[in-house]
């Protein structure tokens, strides 16, 4: 603690603003443990409390507005390429989107307390096409009180801190090499769940050219388009024919799943994985003949294959996976 603080004094307001702002744009390198670090030296006449308090606020408004006009402009293509860089799964990306669902703007409030959901709330806040005025007033609210927790964290216990950091100079340098080692080793957990989730999700995939095959030759396959919602207001097109469904939704619609069907599932994640998770658990459940889409629906739109827009979300969709009369 001592050799933190003290690398805190030297290098200061530069190095938690550059911190805080590499956080923000993707870096796996977690904040609050800098700000409660700053609060207590701050709370000990050490650093400037107002300094310590704007800077990460500055640096967390520089990263959200530009995750907010990337989201805007560049539509659920960001989100795959965050889950692309991101160390966490790639299902944070559905997991933000279901929360941002049912919370709406306030979602922005909390993001930044819970890993992984800061760093997706913003763009598909752009998305959504949140207005900006609110996505202001939401975010500038959540970033107000998760640098006041942490750095009033500090403030408050900071004479506790210095006893600690008290009891450990001892350690000198070797803590500070502690603290770059923790950071490691958090880093290299992040990848091998990261790793192990891919392996997870092998499963034979059709490619969107046998897909198009048996489409052409008239096969009676079951196309099920498993995007969110908020991914079709930035892309309202799907394949032909395609039902769309929520993952919920399909599983629960397993006992009207015809098993005499071929069905592909797809979806916009990186590695297919909302598609795949689902078509492991319909596996799982006796639906033997399912499949993700390679690729998914951009595989598909790359290869130039027709695309129409997508139908309405209803009560009823499941009837379009009922086996057809006379069957």
């Amino acid at each position: 603690m001592s050799a933190l603080l003290d690398f805190l004094v030297r290098h200061g307001y530069v190095l938690l603003f550059v911190w805080v702002l590499a956080e923000q744009f993707g870096l796996p390198i977690p904040s609050a443990p800098l700000l409660l670090a700053a609060g207590a030296l701050a709370g000990t006449h050490r650093m400037n409390l107002e300094m310590v308090f704007v800077l990460p606020i500055v640096a967390v408004a520089i990263g959200d507005a530009t995750w907010y006009e990337l989201g805007r402009l560049q539509g659920a293509r960001i989100l795959k390429w965050l889950c692309r860089i991101s160390l966490e799964p790639d299902s944070c990306v559905r997991r933000t989107q279901d929360r941002f669902e049912r919370s709406g703007p306030w979602a922005l409030v909390g993001a930044k307390f819970i890993p992984g959901l800061g760093i997706v709330a913003t763009p598909l806040a752009g998305i959504s096409r949140m207005p900006w005025r609110r996505f202001a007033l939401y975010d500038g609210a959540g970033t107000l009180l998760w640098a006041g927790a942490y750095i009033g964290a500090g403030v408050a216990f900071s004479g506790e801190l210095e006893r600690v950091a008290a009891h450990l100079a001892f350690l000198g340098r070797g803590l500070f090499v502690l603290l770059v080692a923790g950071l490691v080793l958090y880093i290299a957990a992040k990848y091998f769940n990261r790793r192990r989730f891919l392996r997870k999700l092998r499963i034979a995939r059709i490619s969107p050219e046998d897909l198009r095959r048996e489409m052409d030759a008239g096969e009676d396959v079951i196309i099920v388009d498993l995007r969110h919602a908020s991914e079709f207001q930035a892309d309202p097109e799907t394949i032909p024919g395609a039902v769309r469904m929520e993952p919920a939704d399909l599983e629960d619609a397993v006992d009207v799943i015809p098993r005499d069907r071929d069905i592909v599932v797809f979806c916009s994640c990186p590695n297919e994985a909302t598609a795949a998770q689902m078509a492991l658990r319909l596996r799982s459940l006796g639906i033997t003949r399912i499949r993700p889409l390679a690729g998914g629906l951009a595989g598909w739109r790359d290869l130039g294959f027709p695309v129409q827009l997508a139908p309405p979300l209803g009560d009823d969709d499941s009837a379009a996976l009922a086996p057809a009369p006379g069957q």
